[in-house]
């Protein structure tokens, strides 16, 4: 069985692959600064809700933005005997043309990955606490992408800096024009969320395009992560197609052509081979 973690700012997200497929997904909140014992403790106690353990898993591949527990995953891997992948702009299978690919996000050369191999290329996928969008090339390579304050970084910025502005439920409204705080809040929040990301994502479709000599609307656009599941980001106009598990499929991937694991079997065009 492979472990696939995915350590995010806010949620670490694990996935048990079986000959292939995915089986069962967990989150927890991410603690950043657990050590290697506290989160080795979580990761048994999410696999045991599955009815598993560490003794079923015969590898681990990982992509981290929170570089403490990256440094708790290797020992934990090293401490269990457990081969394990780390994704890096060097272990994952993609040309990176940035400037500094060193400063390439795990999470994003995954879904990159995963983008390329599931969807096709040209492609971009939008995800994360920030409002995150990734572009893969015609020819599979990560070109960048772009980040801005996600939906819920800023309603916790209005409610944390205004004296008279609630928390809210994120509840998409009837109307733009809201007729009290909360129905304002809403408007501002979705429909502005909605008409951020959608303009982003024509402005880079656009450019990866234009750099392909195709049509905008022949570029892939994947919407990932935990507001994939939101009604209102399903509203997002311009997405091809809606994943959740997206990351996890990528780490999938990652270690199949890295180690020569079990090659993912979930999600694969056309047929292909799995």
């Amino acid at each position: 069985m492979l472990l696939a973690v995915d350590i995010g700012n806010t949620n670490i997200t694990i996935g048990l692959f079986r000959a292939g497929v995915l089986t069962a997904t967990r989150r927890a909140a991410t603690r950043g600064r657990a050590s290697a014992d506290e989160l080795e403790l979580l990761l048994d106690g999410l696999l045991r809700l599955d009815d598993a353990s560490f003794a079923d898993v015969s590898g681990i591949s990982c992509a981290s933005v929170v570089p403490a527990l990256t440094e708790a995953i290797e020992a934990i891997a090293t401490r269990r005997d457990r081969p394990l992948v780390v994704a890096t702009a060097g272990t994952v299978p993609l040309a990176v043309r940035t400037d500094r690919p060193q400063e390439a996000g795990a999470d994003r050369l995954v879904n990159a990955l995963a983008a390329a191999r599931l969807y096709g290329t040209p492609a971009v996928v939008v995800f994360g606490t920030a409002t995150t969008l990734d572009c893969v090339a015609a020819d599979g390579a990560y070109v960048g992408g772009a980040i801005a304050p996600g939906l819920e970084l800023g309603l916790e910025a209005l409610a944390a800096r205004t004296a008279k502005l609630p928390r809210i439920e994120l509840r998409t409204p009837d109307r733009a024009i809201g007729r009290d705080t909360v129905s304002a809040m809403q408007s501002g929040t979705i429909f502005g969320y909605q008409a951020l990301a959608a303009g982003l994502l024509a402005r880079v479709r656009r450019e990866l395009a234009d750099a392909a000599g195709i049509a905008p609307a022949d570029v892939k656009a994947i919407l990932t992560g935990g507001l994939s599941a939101a009604p209102w980001a399903r509203a997002i106009e311009g997405v091809d197609a809606i994943d959740p598990d997206l990351t996890l499929k990528g780490l999938a991937i990652l270690h199949a052509e890295v180690s020569g694991g079990e090659p993912l079997k979930l999600g694969l065009p056309g047929g292909a081979p799995g």
